[in-house]
């Protein structure tokens, strides 16, 4: 092979164009977020298992549980409120959370949600995206 000289430039291949995005979408699909609360996470857990049986049953898409950040709330409280000022005792109430989304509902298992009955501690909120 000749070697190549200073004055000799190497060609390099063009890349093709890149694809652009086209504006239209397609339609989004229904879902129904589900966000679970409760102060303990073994009824929480029970509670989205049940909520899964129903939908599963249904044959529904299910994306979760996903589990959220707990929520923490620290209280500092004074032990004695003349003398031992300086004594303190410290609580703090943990709230555990899940999210589910089910897509594309059905109106029947709406319905199977509606009349689920769940151990009591446990917040349900329900929107339709």
């Amino acid at each position: 092979m000749p070697a190549k000289s200073t004055t000799e430039k190497e060609i390099k291949p063009k890349r093709a164009p890149r694809a652009k995005k086209s504006a239209t979408k397609e339609p989004s699909a229904m879902k129904l977020r589900i966000r679970i609360r409760a102060y303990e996470h073994k009824i929480l857990d029970a509670s989205v298992k049940q909520i899964l049986d129903v939908a599963f049953r249904f044959d529904a898409t299910v994306e979760g549980p996903i589990p959220l950040p707990t929520e923490i709330k620290k209280y500092t409280v004074n032990r004695s409120s003349f003398v031992y000022k300086n004594s303190r005792e410290q609580f703090e109430m943990r709230v555990h959370k899940r999210l589910v989304d089910i897509i594309n509902p059905t109106p029947k298992l709406i319905e199977a949600l509606t009349n689920l009955s769940l151990p009591s501690g446990v917040t349900i909120d329900v929107k339709m995206l």
